[in-house]
Order: C-alpha cells, then sequence, then structure tokens
C-alpha cells in the first residue's frame, strides 16, 4: 500500500509518521496523482504544533502543494488524463486533502498541468507561493508599473516569488528582512532596496526611495510591533495587507495616519482566491504565462529525500531558509 505522512497527536516534529493507507478510487470530480515533489509550507507546522486556524482531526493528514503524474481520474472529469504532469494548488482544507504521500487524490479544481521545462521539483515550490502573492498584489491590490510594493519577510519562498510578480508588471519591490546577512541574497534575488523591517528610521528610507510618494501596498507576514512603521510608510490609499502572525503581538495602528491618506488595512489568506472559481482559473492563467516566460522562477533552497520528512520540517521550523523547501519522493 502507498505511504502517506501522518500525525496522531500534535507536537513538534517526531510526532510525524509513515502510514500505510488504502487509497480509495477518485470520486467524480477527483484527480489521483502519483507523487513526485511536495513543497512544505509553514501552515503545515502550525497544523501539526496545533496553532493553525482549524483544529487536527486524527489520524492528521497534511500537505497543501505536490507535483506528479496522473495515475487516474474521477468520471467527470474531462480536463485531464491519465499520463498528465500536475501539480496541486492549495484549495482545500487539510480536513479534506493532503498531499504527504506517494499516492494522492486532489479535487480537480485544485490541479494544473505543469508547462514544459519545469521539473517536478519546481513545480511543487510553485503554486502556494505565486498564487498567495498574485491574488494580494495583482487580483486584489491592482499592482502595477511604477507602484513600490513593500515586502515583509522578503527571504521566505512567498517573498522571493512576490518580487518576481512584482517585476512582471513592472511595479518595485522593496525588500524587508530581520537580518543583514540576507541583503545580498534579496539583491540579488531582484529586490530593487531591502531594509532591516525593524530600522527605526524605516519609514524615512521608504520615503527617500519612493520619492517621499510612499509605497502604495505592504505585504506582510510578520505583524506585531514593526507593522506599524510599514503602515506609516504607505502613499496616499494605500493598502497594508496581512497574510500572517509570525509576530504574534497586536498591531499598533497610526490613527491619524489611516485617517489622513485614507488607508486600507486588512487580512488576507490564500483561499480568498483559491475558493473563487474565476480567481483561482485567472491565476493559473498568470502564473502559467510567468513560469512559460520564465518571469517567474521558483528559488528552491533545498531538497530533502521523502523518508526525511521530519528532518524537513525541523529545517523548515530553524527559519534559515532563502526559498522553497521541497520533498522529493
Amino acid at each position: 500500500m502507498p505511504k502517506v505522512v501522518r500525525f496522531h497527536h500534535v507536537g513538534d516534529a517526531d510526532v510525524l509518521q509513515f502510514d500505510d493507507v488504502a487509497v480509495p478510487e477518485p470520486q467524480a470530480n477527483e484527480v489521483q496523482i502519483e507523487v513526485r515533489a511536495l513543497g512544505l509550507n509553514r501552515a503545515e507546522i502550525m497544523y501539526r504544533t496545533g496553532r493553525y486556524v482549524i483544529e487536527p482531526v486524527f489520524p492528521a493528514q497534511l500537505g497543501y502543494e505536490a507535483s506528479g503524474d496522473v495515475v487516474a481520474i474521477g468520471s467527470a472529469v474531462s480536463e485531464f488524463a491519465v499520463g498528465d504532469r500536475v501539480s496541486v494548488i492549495p484549495a482545500f482544507s487539510f480536513h479534506e486533502y493532503g498531499m504527504y504521500g506517494e499516492v494522492v487524490n486532489a479535487p480537480v479544481h485544485a490541479v494544473v498541468k505543469n508547462p514544459d521545462g519545469v521539473s517536478y521539483e519546481e513545480a511543487a515550490a510553485t503554486w502556494m507561493k505565486f498564487t498567495t502573492a498574485y491574488g494580494a498584489l495583482v487580483n486584489m491590490g491592482g499592482l502595477a508599473e511604477g507602484d513600490a510594493v513593500l515586502l515583509g519577510a522578503a527571504s521566505s519562498s512567498l517573498g522571493l516569488a512576490a518580487i518576481q510578480i512584482a517585476h512582471m508588471v513592472k511595479a518595485m519591490p522593496i525588500a524587508l528582512t530581520n537580518s543583514a546577512g540576507k541583503f545580498d541574497a534579496l539583491r540579488a534575488a531582484g529586490a530593487a532596496h531591502v531594509f532591516l523591517g525593524d530600522d527605526p528610521d524605516l519609514v524615512e528610507r521608504i520615503m527617500e526611495v519612493t520619492a517621499g510618494k510612499g509605497a502604495r501596498i505592504a505585504f506582510d507576514p510578520v505583524g506585531g510591533a514593526n507593522a506599524r512603521r510599514l503602515i506609516q510608510a504607505l502613499s496616499f490609499e494605500g493598502i497594508f495587507y496581512l497574510y500572517g502572525a509570525l509576530d504574534s503581538r497586536d498591531v499598533a495602528v497610526p490613527v491619524m495616519d489611516v485617517l489622513s491618506r485614507h488607508l486600507t488595512l486588512r487580512g488576507y489568506e490564500l483561499f480568498e482566491i483559491t475558493k473563487d472559481s474565476k480567481k483561482i482559473e485567472e491565476a493559473k492563467a498568470f502564473i502559467t504565462r510567468g513560469l512559460a516566460s520564465k518571469a517567474l522562477r521558483p528559488v528552491i533552497d533545498r531538497v530533502f529525500a521523502f523518508d526525511e520528512m521530519v528532518e524537513a520540517h525541523r529545517y523548515m521550523e530553524a527559519g534559515n531558509q532563502i526559498g522553497k523547501i521541497v520533498v522529493r519522493l
């Protein structure tokens, strides 16, 4: 029987275990995939440790992103065929599906064909980060040529994806990081400017590089005390998207800046895009076009073997990666 990685109680990476599970035939609107590579996401760490937006149901399955070959299709599936190279986009709950397995079923709306020239590992490293960034910056935020965008935790796989998307629409990415040691890597990745997120002079520095205008969008997974500076560095009618809480402290809102410059502050999550049939198809088209033109290319930090899943989770928790962590089957 195929092996899947599950956990039976919350805890550190050691709770992950390999279980032999009989995978059922795909239902009418499902695609069955023999997995070749997996992309790891911080949401999976949070779910495993009991700190995610949903509570685990045991035995709990994991995995939002996979790439592999179609081995069976449901009766209502017409857009895919056995043998297609495909990837899975996070568009479901862990209560419904999990991609950490040798063979998995996925809902057809979450499946996309891999463009030519994209490896399984690259494909598995693509869809969470590019779809998340595309949704806030382009689909909802309307990021366009000449706009400046502030990117919190920019050395993450999602931050690097946002840098590429900014370039694709000819905007100016300003990268923020907690480590001066990551400056050169972020510049090499395409950041127009790089600053420390906790720099006390951050607002002045951003105003200087934007000729006093400020950034039209801030895209931040950190929050906490330093978010105040990002909000203060926004332009008139600027938008602050908070898509994570790496710093779980409340955000201090500079009220007069919000009022005087008509700012928008909102939470954002990937499912706003992937659970909307129109938006997810627009995301697939944009990202596929970017991959085909090489304007978008996933940055992979490290590749682990499937039997090294525990080590891969520990590596992600250490937080030193620049780019995506991938597991190869």
